[in-house]
C-alpha cells in the first residue's frame, strides 16, 4: 500500500509521462500543460494556446474578446453559454475547447451579415422576446439550432426542444413567437 507521498510521486510520475507522449501538449511558460488548438470562430481561422482543461466558454471570452457568450450557471443548466460547433448546438461551459481543434464554432457574434440581423436576432427584436438581455444570445442560437435541425413544427415542441434555455424574466411567450416568425423566413 502506497502513503500520501508515494502516491502523489507515482501520479506525478504518470501525469509526466502522459503528458510527455502527446505531442501536441507543451508546457507554458510556468510548466502548466497548454494544447494548440486551431479553430474557425465566425468564420475566421484563429489559433490559440489553452490549458487541456478550459473551457469553450472561458476562451471564447477571455481569449478571443467574445463577451456576447454568457457565463450563466458555468454547469450546464441554463443555456446561457450556448453556441454551434460545426452547426450543432452545444452548451460552450460543457466543451472543453481543446476538443473544438479543427472544427467550426459559431458564435452570436457570427449569426449578423454585417449591419443585418439574422432572422432570428430580428425577430426576437421585433417580437421583444427578451428583457434583460442576459439569456438572450443562448436563446437565439438554441432557437437557429432548433430550426436548422427541422424540429420547431408546434408551440409544445418549441417550448420542449427550448427548455435548456432558462429566461429569468419569463419572456417564454415572446420568444416562441419571434422563434415561429423567424422560422418562416429561415426556410
Amino acid at each position: 500500500m502506497l502513503g500520501s507521498t508515494g502516491a502523489v510521486a507515482v501520479a506525478g510520475s504518470l501525469l509526466a509521462t502522459a503528458t510527455a507522449a502527446d505531442a501536441a501538449v507543451a508546457p507554458d511558460a510556468v510548466g502548466a500543460p497548454v494544447v494548440t488548438v486551431r479553430v474557425k470562430v465566425n468564420g475566421e481561422l484563429r489559433t490559440v494556446q489553452v490549458d487541456p482543461r478550459v473551457t469553450l466558454l472561458d476562451t471564447l471570452r477571455e481569449r478571443l474578446g467574445l463577451h456576447g457568450t454568457k457565463k450563466g450557471c458555468d454547469r450546464g443548466q441554463c443555456g446561457a453559454c450556448t453556441v454551434h460547433v460545426d452547426g450543432r448546438r452545444v452548451l460552450s461551459c460543457l466543451t472543453l475547447a481543446a476538443t473544438t481543434d479543427g472544427r467550426e464554432v459559431t458564435t452570436i457574434e457570427g449569426l449578423a451579415r454585417g449591419d443585418r440581423l439574422h432572422p432570428m436576432q430580428q425577430a426576437f427584436v421585433e417580437r421583444d422576446g427578451l428583457q434583460c438581455g442576459f439569456c438572450t444570445p443562448g436563446q437565439i442560437m438554441s432557437a437557429v439550432g432548433m430550426v436548422q435541425e427541422g424540429k420547431a413544427s408546434s408551440d409544445e415542441e418549441i417550448r420542449e426542444r427550448m427548455s435548456g434555455n432558462i429566461c429569468r424574466c419569463s419572456c417564454y411567450p415572446r420568444i416562441v413567437d419571434a422563434i415561429k416568425d423567424a422560422q418562416k423566413v429561415m426556410r
